[in-house]
């Protein structure tokens, strides 16, 4: 399950893009516009920053900016970073020991597939296309 950080990630992001004009959008109105709580939003915020997919800028005029053009943002890689792995199950995880029963389980091929149409899915959405209604 996605949980409110990815979600409202996604729509921080969107915010941004939709209000950008180059110069920072201060957080109080992504806040109120997004109806998300500023608190809740500054640590979502932080994990964007850290993963540099947004720049802060402090004092008179400071908010926050796109460092990409919204069309270079998927939203596998934003979910990625805030939710941590999108695997389905356990050993499909990037840092999963392998499974002593990788070679006869039969149920792994179907996980892998499933995994591989969410990653594609969400790996081929972008901000751009959500601020576009296309995806």
């Amino acid at each position: 399950m996605i949980s409110t950080k990815g979600r409202y990630a996604i729509r921080f992001l969107i915010d941004l893009a939709e209000q950008s004009d180059g110069t920072p959008v201060p957080l109080d109105g992504i806040a109120a516009r997004q109806e998300i709580s500023k608190k809740y939003l500054e640590l979502i915020v932080k994990i964007l920053v850290k993963g540099k997919l947004v720049k802060g800028t402090s004092g008179k005029g400071g908010g926050y900016r796109l460092i990409r053009r919204p069309e270079e943002y998927t939203v596998g890689e934003i979910l990625e970073l805030t939710e941590g792995t999108l695997a389905t199950v356990a050993c499909l995880d990037a840092d999963a020991q392998q499974c002593p029963r990788e070679s006869c389980c039969k149920t792994l091929p179907m996980w892998k597939k499933f995994d591989s149409i969410v990653h594609d899915y969400f790996f081929n959405i972008t901000i751009a296309d959500l601020v576009n209604g296309i995806f």
